[in-house]
């Protein structure tokens, strides 16, 4: 496990952010806490997210966000949507991103370019793709069973992903955005 994950502080990451889905999403993370800052909901440290790697180098570089670029360079942007919901066995339920495949694609491209950088600090070498709604403390099938039922209700909105984002984590576990990188020949600028 990676000394960064471990001390599981100040850390970087590559995601997919979907503040399109704040709203859709804000009954289950309001409620949902982290277990770095139990006293805070989910809402309050960083957006709807995928995350694509965390932790990611400590102080990116131009050279680091070049070998970033290069690796979604044949992605081009596309349309993503979030119609399902599961659960990890260790009770955090998610949304499922579709097109599943391309999305795990983009991870894949990230993780080959980033060796250094294993992905939850090796603690989950082969990640699922997912969006949390709601953590392992507070998770469980009666979550899953309502996001699924609310799904097939009223669908989350789809969005149009043309870029991942950087962020890094303060020493009071809030999450700000770094920077950008585009996907395929998407200009900077995603919706």
């Amino acid at each position: 496990m990676s000394d960064a994950w471990a001390a599981g502080a100040e850390l970087t990451a590559i995601l997919i952010t979907v503040p399109e889905l704040a709203e859709y999403t804000e009954r289950w993370r309001s409620v949902s806490r982290s277990t770095a800052r139990p006293q805070v909901p989910l809402t309050e440290l960083i957006p709807p997210h995928v995350t694509v790697l965390v932790p990611w180098v400590a102080e990116p570089t131009d050279t680091d966000l070049a070998r970033l670029q290069a690796a979604v360079a044949s992605i081009e942007p596309f349309e993503l949507s979030f119609p399902t919901a599961g659960q990890f066995p260790n009770g955090t339920a998610w949304l499922k991103p579709e097109p599943f495949d391309k999305v795990r694609s983009i991870l894949l491209s990230v993780f080959d370019a980033f060796p250094e950088c294993p992905p939850y600090g090796g603690e989950f070498p082969d990640p699922h793709p997912h969006l949390t709604i709601s953590s392992s403390a507070q998770g469980g099938p009666a979550v899953v069973a309502e996001a699924n039922a609310a799904l097939a209700a009223a669908p989350a909105p789809t969005v149009l992903l043309t870029e991942l984002e950087l962020w890094r984590e303060d020493a009071e576990g809030v999450w700000h955005q770094l920077g950008a990188v585009p996907l395929g020949s998407a200009p900077n600028g995603r919706r």
